[in-house]
């Protein structure tokens, strides 16, 4: 009988009772490794010994060392991560953007309310220098409002730029890293055993870039993990990674672009397919949030700056001699701009073909929206118009009007396969500035006086004259006589020298105003209070130049628009309003949001932990367990050896 089987069987027991106390001590000694998965060792019994009283066991094998890994809880934790990034990017942007829309006394709002209570002293004192001033100094505070927000829009922009290029830069990092891992690992593939410290890493790795975009993985037989992002766009194969580049946008250059670049080609990747991660949340915001943020105060400033340069331009300032020089405009507004898609067609020196403009017809019309230009089909030659904020179509032909604004095309016009970005009020914020610095320049009186004959015998009195567009002579005279009490009247206007320019007729009813909406009697609005009586005439004629110091018609129109619907259908204030009620809803939507799936991502990485962790306690109860079973195989091999020496001493003796 020999004592080696005996023997064997301790040292294996011996080996795999080492094996469990380093393992279990590997466990300790990364308890608080991030991503770390929990390893056992897997023992197996081999076969037994056959002899004639039966088999006899051969003590135990190790294996091998595996890891507590469940591929759906990472992979659900990893995409859980990646929206929960994606709305915390978007948040953070949100906020910074708030910052632009003050409010109280620093916002835009009160800036435009202001500049509109400054024309009430204008209207009640059209000959005071001191009132002229405050309309200058309010005009200037609202053009320095407007320019900083317009500015401020500017270096968000140039914000979210920076934190793309950071966002891709570490993409392309860990895409590079994860590819030299699945390179080792497809290495260590041959040897038969996981390599588990390694699959942790990569999976660490994975877990950062889900943080950066969103990503599926599939293993291939050689244990490489390729990784897709944007539905099914390539970042690793095997051991290759691509690479993510930053482009200017096609359509508008101000903007950035992700594209993965192999070579000459690019392939785009839109925000809609890319699931999550920070790079989506940051494109998101770019594309959307911000875009519509720039929009709203163009469409405040072109409309409040527009409204006003219209009624300046209406009225007569005291630049001697009173009332015979040109009023200029209040402000300057950034003008409209229309975006070549890169993709359109050039010529042979690189300059772009085809060429579309816009103009601004009517600022009370204009949306808070940008737009898009494309042929209704490819080669059709006709052309539809997008509005971007809805979604709203409509055909347009060259010098169709859309939404206030007037678009041509030019010569040669647009080319088959070209798409065109349309920016009616967009950079309206970054042009605007205060134009007038002389007091004199100030508009404030009407260019017509409205006067009731002294024949009159009805109560009728002017209640309010407006001058709603431009003056179609500026020496004619509009005599308006009532052919029945308080009711039917004509009107008539007459040239400087007496000849008959136009003839009209119209039925007047409390409060109405003449002449009605469409018809045009030189460019004025007149409203009436009390009744006139049969026979009752008013005639309107050019103002005076001994009377202009004194003349607030202007003045009064320009009050007017405090209280008109100028912007998109509303006030100013109640447009102002709207901005900062849709700016502070998408901040609270992104914070509930991020909220609910940082909650999510938190609750699926517990459930990753609770399969993967190390759980102290149980590692110590091993250890335990290992020390015990490492000190009774110690014992086994000390009987052997007992054994076999005394079969050497009886065998010497």
């Amino acid at each position: 009988m020999s004592a080696s089987p005996l023997m064997s069987l301790g040292m294996k027991a011996m080996a795999a009772s080492y094996a469990g106390l380093q393992t279990t001590g590997h466990n300790i000694a990364n308890a608080n490794t991030d991503g770390f998965s929990r390893q056992q060792v897997s023992l197996t019994t081999p076969e037994g010994q056959f002899t004639g009283a039966g088999f006899f066991g051969r003590g135990v094998l190790v294996q091998s060392i595996t890891r507590s890994h469940d591929a759906f809880l990472t992979r659900e934790a990893a995409t859980a991560r990646s929206v929960a990034a994606m709305d915390g990017a978007r948040l953070s942007q949100l906020q910074r953007l708030e910052e632009v829309f003050q409010l109280g006394e620093n916002g835009l709002g009160a800036a435009t309310g202001e500049l509109m209570d400054a024309f009430t002293d204008l209207a009640n004192r059209p000959d005071d220098l001191s009132s002229r001033q405050v309309v200058l100094a309010r005009a200037r505070d609202l053009a320095d409002r407007f320019s900083e927000a317009g500015a401020a829009l500017d270096r968000v922009q140039d914000g979210v730029s920076a934190a793309l290029r950071v966002s891709v830069a570490q993409i392309n990092g860990l895409g590079q890293n994860i590819a030299d891992i699945n390179r080792r690992i497809a290495d260590l593939k041959g040897l038969g055993q996981p390599a588990n410290d390694l699959l942790d890493e990569r999976d660490r790795l994975l877990s950062r870039l889900s943080e950066q975009v969103q990503v599926t993985r599939m293993e291939a037989s050689d244990g490489t993990m390729s990784v897709f992002i944007g539905g099914g766009q390539r970042l690793v194969l095997g051991t290759q990674a691509a690479e993510l580049k930053l482009f200017q946008d096609g359509s508008d250059p101000s903007r950035m672009a992700v594209a993965l670049a192999e070579g000459s080609t690019r392939r785009y990747l839109d925000e809609s397919g890319l699931g999550g991660g920070a790079l989506t949340g940051l494109l998101r915001f770019q594309n959307t949030d911000l875009v519509e943020a720039r929009a709203r105060v163009g469409q405040l400033a072109a409309s409040v700056g527009g409204a006003v340069n219209a009624q300046q331009q209406r009225g007569l300032n005291l630049q001697p001699p009173a009332g015979s020089v040109p009023s200029s405009p209040l402000f300057a507004i950034g003008e409209p701009r229309v975006l070549n898609n890169l993709a359109n067609q050039r010529d042979g020196s690189g300059a772009y073909i085809g060429s579309v403009g816009i103009s601004i017809t009517d600022g009370t019309q204009l949306q808070a929206s940008e737009y898009t230009l494309d042929e209704t089909s490819a080669g059709s030659g006709s052309w539809v118009l997008t509005r971007l904020s809805d979604g709203r179509q409509v055909p347009v032909a060259d010098g169709d009007e859309v939404d206030g604004m007037r678009i041509s095309f030019g010569s040669p016009g647009p080319q088959d396969g070209d798409r065109f970005r349309l920016q009616p009020v967009s950079r309206a914020a970054n042009g605007f500035a205060a134009l007038l610095d002389d007091p004199l320049d100030i508009a404030a009186a009407a260019p017509l006086v409205a006067t009731p004959s002294p024949a009159n015998t009805g109560t009728a009195r002017v209640a309010s004259f407006t001058m709603t567009g431009p003056v179609l002579d500026a020496g004619a005279t509009a005599s308006i006589a009532f052919t029945s009490d308080g009711g039917d009247y004509t009107w008539e206007l007459r040239d400087a020298g007496g000849g008959l320019l136009g003839l009209g007729s119209g039925t007047w009813s409390p409060g109405a105003a003449i002449p009605p909406a469409g018809d045009e009697i030189n460019g004025f609005s007149l409203r009436l209070s009390g009744v006139p009586r049969n026979g009752d005439a008013i005639t309107v004629m050019p103002t005076p130049p001994g009377a202009v110091a004194a003349n607030n018609g202007n003045a009064t129109a320009l009050l007017a628009l405090r209280d008109a619907s100028i912007t998109g259908g509303r006030t100013p204030t109640d447009a102002w309003a709207d901005t900062l009620a849709d700016v502070g809803v998408r901040v609270q939507s992104a914070q509930t949001s991020s909220t609910i799936s940082q909650a999510v991502a938190q609750q699926t990485e517990t459930q990753r932990a609770d399969k993967a962790g190390v759980n102290l306690d149980e590692e110590a109860a091993r250890l335990i367990q290992y020390q015990q079973s490492y000190q009774a195989a110690a014992k086994v091999l000390q009987v052997a050896q007992s054994l076999f020496q005394q079969l050497l001493d009886v065998a010497g003796n």
